[in-house]
């Protein structure tokens, strides 16, 4: 098949245009357009900017219905190029044909990055549709650990980048405040209050919560607190211990993640579920439906005629909910506030995929739940693994992550990976002040082109006066650099389209080490030259653009000064 790859972004699509109808009025000239539609023709980006600025293999994709070599189709139709927008043209292999645009018109692109700012990068290809990103929802009982780091670190940048690509998110926090883990919470923090108090003696539950947290949330009750529990009966107390239990464990959740750079706009509490009558409302839906059965005393949900691998229990036959129900009222509740829902979840829920996506047919909702799946997380310090214990209260906390490698590192290091692989998390490669720590090159390359625009300033050169100049001859590494910096807007929406941050840092890599190349081969402030200084100048300013542009959206700052 071939096909036109139409950029979505202003910048990228008047190029494209361009190219498309200068190839396009080409192969009409040549007589190979018989019979051929025109919005099937591939224009790539070569990988080597040696090779173009764009690529085409069209003439291979007509060598059999003209019955021609495609080489010899390849130099029929650069024969019959207008040469408008395209400066020159080469065959390549077996009939690629490689096209050079004119400098001029690089120069009208790299401005509009310059003109965009921080807007550069952004497009409409979301026609503003909503999307609900659900990530973290950490249970309240502890420290937010390497686990939850990545999925923060993931559903973040994921958000960041899906609002670029022109979508409107929600960024939404599932408490799960309800069920055994918060039981074992109560009587966890109740066995620390009164073991606080003197009695030492008091039994901890056999699955109670041993970390250092709960000690320090009993000793605030009881400094805050004490007369309101000496007041309470012991269903009263049992109360206190589970409201404010989970108000202090939120309360550090939530500033752990402020300080992490992540921000939610919904909280959703899964006892609200339960209280608002949403559980019943639901399985009284999906019995309307029919898409439920009685047996054995329970009441099950016909998932398998939804594409499940089995029916699931819904109400057991002591009359207890599955943890299906308060998932399937939720994800009701969800859908309010989105169009399409995107859940980030560890690795240990991959058979929860297929249920859900079947309790939400069933009711009616086809095709808007994705599942992410985060893989583990190994953090490795001289080349060794340093275990991790949540219940012992030696975990390795968010916090703790970052205080020890800093916070730039963290969120690089999480984002650059794919969810679905698994992670080793090199602790001594993310502290490294060298070009090997990928971070480090990234920050290295936005301060250098800071330290440039800078130097350019002191020496007069005007900010405003900083633009392109068409009598500068442009050299491979200059249109490499110019290419890399014209694909971003593209990166954005595929990265977007395949929920895949780990393109974002990829894309920076790039730009870093083309960046560092151009630099490398070029003398940017000429005082003896200024059309070729501020022409350079421009293309420094664009970088700086867009690598802050890129790094903001996996939570990272742009330094501009190392």
């Amino acid at each position: 098949m071939i096909y036109i790859a139409i950029k979505r972004s202003e910048t990228m699509e008047r190029l494209q245009k361009q190219v498309k109808n200068e190839i396009i009025a080409a192969l009409t000239k040549a007589g190979l357009s018989d019979g051929l539609d025109v919005n099937q023709v591939v224009i790539e980006y070569p990988k080597d900017g040696s090779h173009g600025d764009f690529s085409t293999n069209v003439a291979m994709q007509l060598a059999r219905s003209a019955k021609r070599n495609p080489r010899d189709i390849a130099q029929s139709i650069i024969d019959n190029f207008e040469f408008t927008c395209i400066d020159r043209a080469e065959i390549a292999g077996p009939g690629f044909i490689n096209v050079f645009v004119k400098e001029n018109i690089l120069n009208v692109h790299v401005n509009d990055i310059l003109a965009q700012g921080t807007n550069y990068g952004n497009s409409d290809f979301g026609n503003n549709n909503y999307i609900n990103v659900e990530f973290v929802s950490a249970n309240p009982t502890g420290d937010l650990h390497l686990g939850h780091a990545r999925g923060a670190a993931l559903g973040d940048s994921l958000s960041n980048i899906l609002e670029a690509a022109g979508h409107r998110v929600t960024r939404e926090y599932y408490i799960n405040d309800a069920g055994n883990q918060i039981n074992n919470l109560v009587y966890s923090l109740q066995a620390r209050y009164y073991q606080q108090l003197g009695d030492t003696d008091y039994p901890m539950p056999e699955d109670g919560y041993h970390g250092e947290d709960i000690v320090n949330i009993a000793k605030i009750l009881i400094e805050r607190h004490k007369t309101e529990f000496d007041n309470a009966d012991e269903e009263g107390k049992l109360a206190l211990f589970r409201s404010y239990g989970i108000k202090y464990e939120l309360e550090k959740l939530k500033t752990d993640l402020l300080n992490y750079r992540v921000e939610f706009d919904q909280w959703s509490s899964e006892q609200s579920m339960y209280d608002t009558g949403k559980l019943e409302a639901s399985l009284a839906e999906l019995k309307k439906r029919g898409a439920t059965y009685e047996k054995d005393g329970a009441l099950w949900l016909r998932s398998t005629d939804f594409g499940d691998d089995k029916d699931r229990v819904l109400l057991k036959s002591d009359g207890t909910y599955t943890y299906m129900v308060p998932d399937i009222a939720y994800h009701i509740e969800k859908l309010s506030r989105g169009d399409k829902l995107i859940d980030i979840l560890g690795a240990d829920h991959h058979g929860y995929i297929a249920r859900m996506q079947a309790a939400l047919a069933a009711l009616g909702y086809f095709d808007v739940l994705e599942v992410e799946i985060i893989q583990m997380v190994r953090l490795m310090q001289g080349g060794v693994e340093v275990k991790m214990s949540k219940r012992t209260g030696k975990a390795v906390a968010l916090r703790d992550l970052v205080e020890e490698v800093g916070l730039d590192a963290v969120r690089y290091f999480f984002a650059m990976r794919a969810a679905n692989s698994p992670l080793d998390f090199d602790m001594d490669l993310a502290k490294e002040h060298a070009n090997t720590n990928p971070v480090y090159y990234a920050h290295y390359a936005h301060a250098r082109t800071c330290s440039v625009l800078r130097n350019a300033a002191e020496k007069g050169f005007a900010a405003d006066k900083i633009t392109t100049s068409d009598s500068y001859t442009y050299e491979e590494k200059d249109r490499r650099l110019v290419n890399t910096l014209l694909m971003f807007p593209e990166v954005i929406i595929q990265s977007a389209i395949k929920r895949e941050p780990h393109l974002i840092t990829n894309y920076i890599n790039t730009l870093a080490s083309n960046f560092h190349s151009f630099y490398n081969d070029h003398k940017v402030i000429n005082e003896e030259d200024m059309v070729t200084s501020y022409h350079r100048l421009a293309l420094v300013d664009s970088v700086r653009i867009t690598l802050a542009n890129a790094l903001k959206l996996v939570g990272v700052s742009a330094p501009e000064k190392m």
